[in-house]
């Protein structure tokens, strides 16, 4: 059997195609290394022609580590941690945003597997902007402002209780969620544990204050890097066919799901996977 994956780069900075890989088959040792080099290197991967089941993706994704369990959102029958996110007119999506993945949880998904199941005639696209090109960009004494800053990261920001009270059960689940995960602070710069490379994560789905700094400027700098971090350089933008996949890695990217489909249905799975408690290191102190 041939090892190698085909990759093909989208953008100088993030996203590439990969080819050469059967997703819903166990990947060999070498493949699953080229895999996660691949990952670490262009920051979201994107496969053609991936047919795969919720107990396949969760196969999948075990593979990358321990998954995520949604609090809000429902899942599929046969797999508790592959999430269904199912949009339509009676069921609008609340995903079209730029954001980073459960970042209200102490240790935020190392990495999403999204596949598309059912999809509108036209839109539904998601772009995914890389964390490291945003804070490349600024200024070095910007930089140096950031790192090392703390920023505080809301579960009811991208959850507000009015979204949720649709019935009785709906919406205790939606207490105890929110009682569950009260707001908590992550580095405003954080570092990747693996690649060592620095990355913005900050997000506009989740994060709610710079408590560090009074707010007016927290509310300023916030502002400015929300608008920053969308900037078309540091983007990629896919146009889902049925049965792609994409994987990322949700340390140092947001994505941002389309919402121009409706009346018309999306239906994608999503595997998240747990990671590590987000840091801060000072690369030039070592």
């Amino acid at each position: 059997m041939n090892n190698s994956l085909h990759i093909t780069p989208l953008g100088p900075y993030i996203g590439a195609e990969i080819s050469g890989l059967t997703l819903a088959e166990p990947l060999e040792d070498a493949q699953f290394a080229q895999l996660q080099q691949a990952l670490l290197t262009h920051q979201v991967l994107f496969f053609r022609d991936q047919p795969i089941t919720p107990r396949q993706q969760r196969t999948l994704a075990h593979r990358f580590g321990d998954l995520h369990i949604h609090p809000v959102y429902p899942h599929a029958p046969e797999a508790e941690e592959i999430i269904v996110l199912d949009t339509h007119n009676d069921n609008p999506p609340d995903n079209d945003n730029w954001h980073t993945d459960v970042t209200f949880i102490e240790t935020p998904p190392a990495l999403a597997i999204l596949a598309a199941k059912q999809l509108p005639p036209v839109g539904g696209d998601t772009l995914w902007a890389s964390g490291i090109a945003a804070f490349a960009g600024l200024s070095t004494r910007l930089q140096r402002l950031l790192s090392g800053l703390e920023a505080e990261h809301d579960f009811t920001k991208s959850f507000p209780a009015h979204r949720h009270q649709g019935s009785a059960a709906e919406y205790a689940r939606w207490q105890e969620a929110a009682t569950r995960h009260p707001p908590l602070r992550h580095p405003v710069v954080r570092t990747h544990p693996l690649s060592g490379r620095q990355a913005l994560f900050v997000n506009e789905g989740f994060t709610t204050r710079l408590p560090d700094l009074p707010t007016r400027e927290s509310e300023a700098l916030l502002t400015f890097l929300f608008a920053h971090i969308t900037k078309p350089e540091y983007q990629v933008r896919w146009r889902w066919r049925e049965n792609d996949i994409a994987i990322w890695d949700n340390r140092v990217t947001q994505h941002y799901a389309n919402a121009d489909y409706l009346p018309a249905r999306r239906i994608m799975h999503r595997a998240t996977v747990l990671g590590d408690k987000p840091f801060w290191r000072d690369l030039d102190a070592q």
